[in-house]
């Protein structure tokens, strides 16, 4: 579900050229916050994929919604009790 959610929004993913020693420069527009910078292409939409699973983390832990992508969606992650063991 989560990597699916990432495929999707990387789909959305809009790049730039940018006067920095990291050149490559991409956003998500749909995610608030979401963009990173790479030496090249392919290193800006791996640093992007951290970047979106780092915001996602963040959002759930403070209980923010997610918004969906292409009706994909991310729910909130009931959390298990840990001192119960099974």
């Amino acid at each position: 579900m989560i990597l699916e959610y990432i495929e999707k929004a990387l789909a959305h993913a809009r790049y730039e050229l940018i006067e920095d020693d990291e050149p490559y420069y991409g956003e998500i527009p749909e995610l608030e916050g979401v963009y990173a910078t790479g030496k090249t292409l392919e290193e800006c939409r791996t640093n992007l994929k951290e970047v979106i699973d780092g915001w996602i983390i963040v959002r759930l832990r403070r209980g923010l919604s997610i918004p969906p992508i292409d009706n994909c969606t991310i729910e909130e992650v009931v959390r298990l009790d840990q001192s119960v063991r099974a």
